[in-house]
């Protein structure tokens, strides 16, 4: 089976890779020359354009930042729906509002494109191992088809519903992750200031029922000042903003995700945007006078 993947960002390259370990013949894109060299290194043809590789693919993956990439690769000029044989798969694995799923989902089926989407949560250090979650939504039978593919990526692949499922999906994790950062964040400030040393609070804490894989990932880099991105607080202030519209939409409260997200737009005009979501706690040190960590 032949691939196409576009999109070799901080996920998408070790994801492309994880493909060409398991045997995959690959075609790739991005914008961005010297990520493609990268995949190209490693065993991956380069294509020119989202068409170009629609046009030599059985299945073609997209991971891009938001809606309007998405929509702009597919089905725009040069995008994956000009090159795309009936029959095509799109898999897209970008993280980006329901709705948009739907709407492009209708038209890949116009032109006998089958789309799923299939957003993933675990950033860049489980798309170098290949354990990320996978959140999939559609038609069953082509998630199904594709399930051999998308374990050589993610430890596990969950189905959700109909299109459109997996992005629901995705915000909720992401809901879930960004109000649990502040939380820790704000718990090792409340340390800090009253004397405790945080790294003891992290040790003391992290076995009981306050621990958790966020908690674990996160706080190494809190307290060593990392903030290097595994996932940019930009792309989170974008998850945060399309959960807030789906949640408006459909009715459903989230104050305490828009109060997470005005700590996010505070980092951003910071210049923090690139930072780590873990630079949460910048915002904490702006507020306290206090940094957690070096």
């Amino acid at each position: 089976m032949k691939i196409g993947f576009i999109g070799l960002g901080i996920m998408g390259k070790p994801m492309a890779k994880n493909l060409l370990k398991a045997g995959y013949e690959l075609t790739v894109f991005d914008i961005v020359k010297e990520n493609v060299d990268d995949v190209v290194a490693a065993g991956a043809k380069a294509g020119t354009s989202a068409k170009d590789v629609s046009a030599v693919s059985d299945v073609v993956i997209t991971m891009l930042p938001n809606s309007p990439h998405v929509k702009a690769v597919v089905c725009g000029a040069g995008g994956v729906l000009e090159g795309a044989k009936p029959g095509l798969i799109l898999v897209d694995m970008s993280s980006i509002a329901p709705l948009a799923s739907v709407e492009v989902e209708k038209i890949c089926a116009e032109k006998g494109v089958k789309m799923i989407d299939a957003p993933v949560s675990g950033g860049e250090p489980k798309a170098i191992d290949g354990t990320l979650a996978i959140m999939a939504g559609g038609d069953t039978t082509v998630v199904e088809s594709v399930k051999p593919i998308l374990s050589h990526m993610g430890s596990s692949v969950v189905y959700c519903g109909k299109i459109g499922a997996g992005n629901t999906t995705k915000l909720a994790n992401q809901i879930v992750v960004a109000i649990h950062i502040a939380a820790v964040a704000e718990a090792y400030t409340l340390a800090k200031k009253a004397g405790v040393d945080p790294v003891l609070v992290f040790e003391a804490i992290k076995g009981g029922l306050a621990g958790s894989t966020v908690m674990n990932a996160k706080s190494p880099m809190i307290f060593d000042g990392n903030f290097k991105p595994g996932f940019k607080i930009d792309l989170h202030i974008k998850d945060l903003g399309n959960a807030l519209d789906t949640g408006h939409g459909v009715g459903s409260p989230l104050p305490l995700t828009a109060s997470v997200m005005e700590m996010l737009q505070t980092l951003h005009a910071d210049g923090c945007g690139q930072d780590d979501h873990s630079a949460l706690a910048k915002y904490y040190a702006k507020v306290s006078g206090t940094k957690i960590g070096k």
